[in-house]
């Protein structure tokens, strides 16, 4: 048998039990502010009653903000009354435990990369576990779908009007959830209303989490550039104004090389593009009536569309 063949069968072989090399990707963590260090990294905690996940009561699974591991599950959460969001539970070996050095607390860590979670206390009998795991906030992220133990990848992309962006990337395999949201301005918890005006210096945009063993950042990437007008200035499609402009926000160096190095191919190719490189600052979700959109709606995207530039 000669080599191309044997090449061949093993390809036919691989696809036929499902790997791929996406299996092998090693997912980078995640860049950090100085807010989210001071707790994840230097063992802070966050004022009480502050935290964005404290009164949050969607169904779905929250994980580590700096690795993206999947920690504990909604079901788990309930109202302590403390200030900081309660679990009476973990996923299997998704936490570890560490006496605080003075041996009057237990603090709680990330298994896979250490961050520093909160503290753990037993005993007071608030639920049936007896068991309560305070967190904070800050350490945390949280995808709207309930997940296996293990790591998942995020990539935050803002290409024009979240709807149509939000609708390609869904069907994507490997995508595990996509939200509707704003990033990249300077007004905290902005509403549609708010954006929309322009000033705010938000981007409509979409969070992406999905299974590194199924796709993989890059693939992602290649797809987003493709379903939308990343020449187009200040807008996509008949939406104009700045929240429609198309931006790539990068959550570790991994990702900003990936970008870099794929915007530098279209320019390559001839395209003045447009799309801007930056580093991601917080996401906030998009009201409820934006989520799933055009699957709720039965429609399809009025500007996006699907393009091959590579």
């Amino acid at each position: 048998m000669d080599i191309a063949r044997l090449l061949f069968l093993t390809l036919i072989i691989s696809f036929s039990m499902g790997s791929s090399s996406f299996s092998q990707e090693k997912l980078p963590y995640n860049d950090l502010s100085g807010a989210e260090s001071s707790v994840i990294n230097s063992k802070g905690t966050e004022k009480p009653f502050t935290g964005k996940f404290n009164d949050h009561k969607e169904k779905g699974t929250y994980i580590c903000k700096k690795c993206g591991s999947a920690l504990f599950y909604s079901d788990f959460k309930f109202d302590s009354g403390c200030g900081w969001p309660s679990f009476d539970d973990e996923i299997e070996g998704a936490v570890s435990r560490f006496p605080d050095p003075d041996g009057r607390r237990t603090e709680i860590t990330c298994s896979t990369c250490g961050a520093h979670l909160g503290h753990v206390f037993e005993g007071e009998r608030l639920t049936p576990n007896n068991l309560r795991h305070c967190v904070n906030s800050v350490s945390l992220d949280f995808v709207p779908a309930k997940l296996e133990p293990g790591r998942y990848g995020t990539a935050i992309f803002a290409g024009g009007c979240f709807w149509g962006v939000e609708y390609f990337l869904q069907k994507e395999p490997g995508v595990i959830t996509v939200t509707s949201g704003y990033i990249g301005g300077h007004v905290k918890n902005p509403t549609y209303k708010q954006v929309c005006t322009g000033t705010t210096g938000h981007a409509e945009a979409v969070k992406i989490i999905y299974d590194p063993g199924k796709t993989d950042y890059e693939t992602l990437l290649v797809l987003f550039l493709e379903i939308h007008d990343p020449t187009q200035v200040g807008g996509q499609g008949p939406d104009i104004g700045d929240q429609y402009r198309s931006e790539i926000f990068y959550l570790n160096n991994e990702q900003k090389k990936a970008a870099q190095k794929n915007l530098d191919v279209l320019r390559s190719k001839g395209y003045k593009v447009a799309t801007a490189l930056t580093r991601a600052t917080e996401f906030f979700d998009a009201e409820g009536y934006h989520q799933d959109y055009y699957f709720n709606n039965g429609k399809i995207p009025y500007c996006h569309g699907y393009t091959k530039r590579f």
